[in-house]
């Protein structure tokens, strides 16, 4: 029996069973779009399997690194390092077109050095289009500016003054954190301007020619590596930064040596992209295999190239984000066909189309 009361309650709940059937198929059509958006979000996270490991990282990083996920396997941006643009015009007459990224270096060669133009053509370069790259290949600490390559870059350091380097609040240990700092300033200029910037020290760590080189271990260079990403992440704040690792490719030429990867990476806590600096087309297959599983999912990059890969090496090394020739090599050790080859590729970069491979 149902009572008065009942009567409009029922009658309500008929009604909006009537209306959900006028509005089934809309709904039917909201949760599809639901699925599909949950499908999109689940796809592009396995896509990008790391976020930057600054967990404060700039939305300039953060997209950048996505970026680079997404060409991940399927595309290699070009790249080019050198100060100025005269190495730029240089891809650009060879090719007819110019590379996607643009690598600078921080190296203190006068008494001021030359930070400030580095920062100035970053920001130039970067507001058209290109990807900024940067390294520093640092004096030794006990030196003064400027510093000679040969005499300082490339000098030795005992084990004594490398254990004093890496001990808080000791002489060395305070005067490289003077220079530290001068480097972050500069760094800190293209944070303000909203720059993200692939960050490259201590490179080919894992040879014997820089005075940081060939220190394997948890007191090597992968602590050295640790005191400056803290000093710049936690201390300075520098959250634009994308800390690129770069060791060089391993080789057994005699004093020329570099080792294998693994003694000299601090760790995927401190790293977002692994690379390999590849001289005299050393590209082994056997030292792509180890880096690509050392990264562990995270991007790998040719972050140094003397002579470029050839077609069938990329092809069969597909996982490479970008490479970066360094300066003249790119006429002085290659020819322009070799040159157009890798230019030619559908897969390759170039500056103003690198939206159309996303």
């Amino acid at each position: 029996m149902v009572t008065q009361i009942g009567r409009p309650k029922f009658s309500r709940v008929l009604n909006a069973a009537a209306r959900f059937q006028q509005l089934k198929p809309k709904f039917l059509m909201i949760k599809k779009n639901a699925v599909l958006l949950l499908l999109f979000i689940a796809v592009n996270a396995a896509a990008q399997p790391f976020q930057p490991v600054n967990n404060n990282a700039s939305p300039e990083a953060k997209k950048l690194l996505s970026f680079l996920y997404g060409i991940s396997g399927k595309s290699i941006l070009s790249g080019e390092h050198g100060g100025g643009n005269r190495f730029l015009d240089s891809t650009k007459k060879i090719t007819g077109r110019y590379p996607a990224l643009w690598g600078s270096d921080f190296i203190w060669s006068g008494k001021n050095g030359g930070g400030q133009r580095v920062v100035d053509e970053a920001i130039a370069n970067y507001k058209r289009g290109f990807i900024i790259s940067l390294m520093w290949h640092q004096g030794r600490p006990m030196d003064n500016p400027p510093y000679g390559f040969k005499e300082s870059v490339q000098a030795k350091m005992t084990d004594e003054e490398w254990e004093e380097l890496i001990t808080p609040n000791t002489a060395l240990n305070t005067r490289w954190l003077a220079q530290v700092d001068t480097i972050a300033s500069y760094l800190k200029q293209l944070r303000d301007a909203h720059i993200p910037i692939l960050w490259r020290p201590y490179h080919e760590m894992n040879g014997v020619w820089f005075w940081w080189g060939n220190r394997p271990g948890k007191n090597g260079v992968q602590k050295l590596w640790k005191m400056m990403y803290d000093r710049f992440v936690n201390y300075h704040h520098l959250d634009n930064l994308l800390w690129v690792w770069g060791a060089n490719g391993p080789r057994d030429i005699p004093l020329d040596e570099a080792y294998s990867y693994k003694g000299f990476y601090p760790g995927a806590k401190y790293v977002d992209i692994l690379g390999a600096d590849i001289y005299h087309s050393d590209y082994e297959q056997k030292d792509y295999n180890e880096l690509v599983s050392l990264s562990k999912g995270k991007i790998i990059a040719l972050t140094e190239v003397g002579e470029l890969p050839k077609p069938e090496i990329l092809a069969a090394q597909p996982k490479w984000a970008w490479f970066m020739v360094w300066t003249n090599f790119l006429w002085k050790n290659n020819s322009r066909e070799q040159v157009n080859a890798i230019y030619g590729r559908p897969e390759t970069i170039s500056l103003g189309d690198a939206i159309n491979k996303l």
